[in-house]
């Protein structure tokens, strides 16, 4: 039987994974870094409708971001990537 705090993390991975947009997003970002305005362009979607997935990934550590100027880089946070696939194995 798995840990409590393991469930809880492998609940909260999930439920930030639990929409197809924000999966895609993660896939862009395992190629290359992206600033938001390149997600923008790469998904039918508003600007503010791809920065509130990027804030739902941010807050589950499985993206990060660099300030770039005035703007945000974001990429993948690999070793909580790694994590998430260790939890979801064990399932």
């Amino acid at each position: 039987m798995k840990p409590k705090a393991a469930n809880e993390e492998l609940s909260v991975l999930c439920k930030a994974l639990a929409h197809p947009v924000r999966v895609q997003i993660l896939q862009l970002l395992l190629d290359r870094r992206c600033l938001c305005g390149d997600m923008v362009n790469a998904l039918p979607l508003a600007q503010s409708t791809v920065s509130e997935h990027l804030r739902i990934l941010k807050e589950a550590g499985l993206i990060h971001d660099e300030a770039e100027g005035p703007r945000r880089r974001y990429c993948v946070n690999h070793q909580i990537l790694k994590r998430f696939k260790t939890l979801i194995s064990a399932v």
